[in-house]
């Protein structure tokens, strides 16, 4: 019993430790620049995007579902906020615009799949198209410049903190996403909903016999993780300032990997909103101190690949021993 007891917490640490081993090794090997307050800022800032997208992912996949279409969900909340903007929409309504058509996107995600009862992974990858197309299609494929004058407070939000700012140790967007992780997890750990999450995940047909509205708690789990995409896209846009149709290619990648290799399982019924975190910070960390040392992106691509395979080999082996 006390072994299983230690393993359970190895699995829970095991990405934190992760975290700190390959910081401590880039502090060893890259540049004195790597471990600077202005680097651990920018690595914070690098990672709030794919956090927040991460956010949504990890709802998805403890209930063993995926989600491939949320790089284009991100793109199109680019768009979707700079064409309000470009029309002289208040930011406000502007940024609940983006968010929104990120969470209409995932209601109809979990309507098809519900509805035509088609495995997650071919309906979002359809959706994945479709969605960068609409994209495309409202930007009349080009980016979309806005005034920077109605940009305001949204550019601020991922923005470098500026001399008389450094107060708040990481920009506005950062905080967010800090807050809504915080929120994720009460969600997840201490409400009816996310006993549910955890429950399909598990085992679907075995909830169902417990009384869990199975098709209504999917369609609820795919509308919250598009949100988040939304929440993404907004964090992107504020990066960025324009409505790129072309974002975020492969951003759905980074945003499971991060989620694989903080501790979810693909299998569904396991996951953390921490470990999440956790393994955004470790790809970006990899990202920043190969950077630093010099190495091409290709270096950084096998890197960062193979730490998502031994994630995955990881999570496998942690399921045999107790099967």
């Amino acid at each position: 019993m006390k072994g299983a007891t230690w393993r359970a917490r190895l699995n829970r640490l095991g990405p934190v430790l992760a975290l700190v081993v390959i910081y401590g090794l880039f502090v060893f090997l890259a540049p004195s620049s790597f471990s600077t307050v202005r680097n651990l800022e920018t690595i914070a800032r690098q990672t709030a995007i794919v956090s927040m997208a991460a956010l949504g992912m990890t709802i998805i996949i403890i209930s063993g579902g995926i989600d491939l279409s949320a790089g284009s969900m991100v793109a199109l909340s680019t768009v979707v906020i700079a064409m309000l903007l470009q029309a002289g929409v208040n930011p406000w309504v502007a940024a609940f615009g983006g968010v929104a058509a990120g969470a209409i996107c995932g209601l109809i995600n979990g309507l098809l799949i519900t509805r035509l009862r088609v495995v997650p992974f071919i309906v979002t990858l359809g959706t994945l198209l479709i969605l960068r197309g609409v994209a495309k299609g409202l930007a009349h494929q080009q980016k979309i410049d806005v005034d920077p004058e109605a940009l305001r407070w949204l550019e601020t939000l991922l923005a470098a903190l500026r001399p008389g700012e450094h107060w708040m140790l990481v920009p506005i967007g950062v905080w967010l996403m800090i807050l809504l992780a915080v929120g994720v997890s009460v969600l997840l750990r201490y409400t009816r909903f996310g006993r549910h999450v955890f429950a399909l995940g598990s085992n679907e047909l075995t909830a169902r016999l417990c009384g869990v509205a199975v098709e209504r708690t999917k369609v609820l789990v795919y509308t919250l993780g598009a949100m988040f995409a939304g929440l993404a896209g907004l964090l992107q846009f504020s990066r960025l300032t324009i409505g790129d149709p072309t974002v975020a290619v492969g951003l759905e990648l980074d945003v499971i990997a991060a989620v694989v290799i903080g501790g979810g399982s693909l299998s569904g019924g396991e996951g953390s909103v921490l470990g999440s975190i956790v393994g955004a910070l470790i790809m970006t960390t990899i990202r920043s101190g190969c950077s630093q040392m010099g190495l091409p992106n290709w270096v950084q691509e096998i890197v960062t690949g193979g730490i998502i395979v031994l994630a995955v080999a990881v999570d496998r082996l942690r399921h045999r021993r107790t099967t």
